[in-house]
């Protein structure tokens, strides 16, 4: 029996509320269902015994998901694996970051951050869940209010992960899908907007999929980003597909990659 593929997306998410995906998706005979928040509350999630459904919204979601759902695959959110402390020491090479460190909040801000980091640090969640969001601190003014703690979290032993600030340039997201980049797109970090669709022969795709080749890869599909900096191109992080913005990545070589990944094309 050939088993049909189900997208189930949070559409208040994204920007374009995911309607490039689910057309993309219901392009490819596949069937689009809108994510309801209820569902944990009453159990009332679409029993989909006979077929396969991938998930698209928000992190929180596709975690939750991935964790207690029966749907296969459910999330592509394998969410240890992404944390920097399980592969940033094996990619200190190709990383943005020069060097970092492993710490908590409350050391961090108990004992600052190495002297040889500089006046200026960057510092960030190493869960890929980022119960805060990534920053450049001056290394003297860190403290738990800096850190975001009591907004977002609670928890002082929270891991985290510090490093000399970098002056980063352009920024791209790369799809990955069984190691190979399908789709990929330039954008903005602040303010998180989409910049424009690239193809394999941007200078970007190509360093992306020498990096996917020696990634060993968190999730049969995933997204990654690259940056430029000083030292030329740079791994930037690794996310959960399922929970990842798009940006202006190619929706149709997404959804045709993953629905193959499945056995469908």
């Amino acid at each position: 029996m050939i088993r049909m593929v189900v997208w189930v997306l949070e559409r208040e998410v994204f920007s374009d509320g995911d309607e490039r995906l689910a057309e993309a998706a219901r392009n490819s005979g596949s069937r689009v269902v809108t994510w309801r928040d209820e569902w944990w509350e009453d159990g009332s999630w679409p029993r989909e015994p006979d077929d396969q459904v991938v998930f698209h919204g928000s992190l929180a979601n596709a975690d939750q998901i991935a964790r207690k759902l029966p749907w296969t695959p459910g999330a592509y959110c394998s969410t240890e694996r992404f944390s920097c402390s399980s592969w940033w020491p094996g990619l200190s090479d190709v990383l943005a970051s020069k060097e970092f460190a492993f710490t908590t909040v409350a050391e961090l801000v108990a004992s600052g951050p190495p002297p040889s980091f500089g006046e200026r640090v960057f510092v960030r969640p190493d869960s890929a869940l980022k119960p805060f969001s990534g920053r450049v601190l001056a290394a003297q003014d860190i403290s738990l209010a800096a850190l975001d703690h009591g907004f977002y979290y609670d928890d002082l032993d929270l891991p985290v992960v510090v490093g000399p600030g970098a002056q980063l340039g352009e920024e791209w997201r790369f799809v990955v899908v069984d190691s190979e980049i399908v789709a990929g797109s330039s954008y903005v970090a602040d303010g998180r907007e989409a910049g424009v669709s690239l193809d394999a022969s941007a200078t970007a795709w190509s360093y992306a999929a020498e990096l996917s080749r020696r990634l060993a890869p968190p999730d049969p599909a995933y997204v990654l980003d690259v940056c430029e900096t000083d030292r030329g191109l740079r791994l930037l992080e690794l996310n959960p597909f399922s929970g990842a913005d798009l940006y202006d990545c190619d929706r149709a070589l997404i959804v045709a990659a993953v629905e193959r990944g499945l056995g469908h094309l």
